[in-house]
């Protein structure tokens, strides 16, 4: 899973891919009525262990299918995917992060699977996931699994100042149980002055957006009177510690300063938690997890969903089976067993209580409830490449006005996501 996505790939570089995009496994289609199907799956979406299984369970129940999976790397990998739709040698099946699907669908590279989404369990598909997958009303990626923020907190600290994790339900109450936390050396919570993502949760709470788009047209949003309610909020939760104004969660690395032990929140993904217990053992058994909170008891706080969607290449040598193998990975039984495996969001609303056994992922079940994605147009891409959010974010933080700022951020985000158009 990527939570930012990979710009336009130069001629160069596509030709260099090319090279480097075939499936490698057996060319033709291996043994007499046996379809081979080619996947590529990314880097740590699967353990060697849930391969294998669901390999040997897929071929089970579909011994006319020869799966032939592949393991790539995030590094470079919106380049590769460029290479491989532009090619004659596509695999059949490619797992994406969701906001990298408008990109390629918007390339013309993939197949459009609206016509299947009954089959594959559309009818309560996450809002993050399925949203990103679909481009000009059809819909090119099925969502695959989904990983989203929670509060990850130090329960003994908690416990000292009197407060109960799970009596947090909004975020005045949030306010202030961090307040109170605040004091005496320890930071209520460390955040970061531009992680953006939050900041995208907050924003959403308020009914605002980061761009919209209106007759074809997208145009910065963080203007709005909603969206600036949204940095308001942020302002006065990231005052409640001190992160630094100026850069982002990985500098610092957020989770090594929780390690240090003067800090009693952050958010992050579950996984972040485990990075607090490497580098400080003494806090094994003292980290919970909460949804971030949202305005109101009834909802949880909107937060940015990240995660992947199964794509089929337009040029895919084996269509039919690639959506066989997209509803099996996708099913109720391969998904429950993927959400325990790997600690994910199943794809769909119905089977979090799959995770009602690991407090990590439960509480980001809860919280994909109300998940969101970054604005659907391959002209985000540009936007997240020089990120005007995150300036605006800092801008407001030392002090520059609010309206200003953010009038200044809106225009950035508008030249940007327009200007191939």
């Amino acid at each position: 899973m990527k939570y930012r996505l990979l710009a336009g790939v130069s001629a160069f570089v596509t030709a260099a891919a090319l090279s480097a995009c075939s499936s490698g496994a057996e060319s033709g289609d291996g043994a007499a009525g046996v379809t081979p199907v080619d996947v590529w799956l990314m880097r740590d979406s699967v353990s060697a262990a849930f391969q294998e299984e669901f390999t040997e369970g897929f071929e089970a129940a579909h011994p006319e299918i020869d799966v032939r999976i592949q393991i790539q790397e995030w590094d470079g990998i919106g380049q590769k995917i460029t290479a491989a739709l532009a090619s004659n040698d596509a695999p059949d099946v490619i797992e994406a992060g969701n906001t990298q699907v408008a990109q390629f669908a918007g390339s013309g590279g993939l197949l459009d699977l609206s016509d299947r989404k009954d089959e594959l369990n559309g009818g309560d598909w996450l809002k993050g996931l399925a949203e990103p997958g679909s481009y000009e009303g059809r819909q090119y990626g099925i969502p695959y699994y989904a990983a989203n923020r929670v509060v990850i907190y130090r329960k003994d600290l908690f416990a000292k100042a009197g407060i109960d994790a799970s009596a947090i339900t909004t975020r005045e109450q949030w306010i202030d149980a961090t307040t109170e936390l605040d004091k005496g050396g320890t930071q209520g919570i460390y955040l970061p002055g531009q992680l953006w993502y939050a900041l995208a949760g907050f924003v959403w709470d308020e009914g605002g957006d980061l761009a919209t788009e209106s007759d074809g047209r997208w145009e910065g949003a963080l203007d709005t009177p909603e969206a600036l309610r949204g940095m308001a909020f942020y302002a006065r939760l990231q005052a409640l510690g001190k992160g630094p104004k100026d850069s982002d969660e990985d500098d610092p690395p957020q989770a090594e300063v929780m390690a240090q032990g003067q800090v009693a929140q952050m958010i992050s993904t579950p996984g972040g938690a485990n990075v607090v217990v490497e580098k400080n053992p003494e806090l094994t058994g003292k980290l919970g997890f909460f949804p971030i909170p949202g305005k109101t008891a009834r909802t949880p706080g909107a937060v940015f969903t990240g995660g992947s969607d199964l794509v089929v290449p337009a040029a895919a040598a084996h269509p039919d089976a690639a959506v066989t193998f997209i509803k099996e990975l996708t099913g109720d039984a391969w998904q429950k067993k993927l959400a325990v495996a790997m600690s994910y969001v199943p794809n769909r609303t119905t089977l979090a209580s799959a995770v009602a056994g690991d407090p990590g992922a439960s509480a980001m079940a809860a919280g994909a409830a109300n998940g969101h994605a970054t604005p659907n147009t391959p002209g985000w891409a540009a936007v997240e490449a020089e990120n005007p959010v995150k300036d605006y974010m800092t801008a407001v933080l030392t002090g520059g006005d609010a309206a200003e700022e953010a009038a200044r951020a809106s225009a950035d985000i508008t030249r940007a996501m327009n200007a191939g158009s």
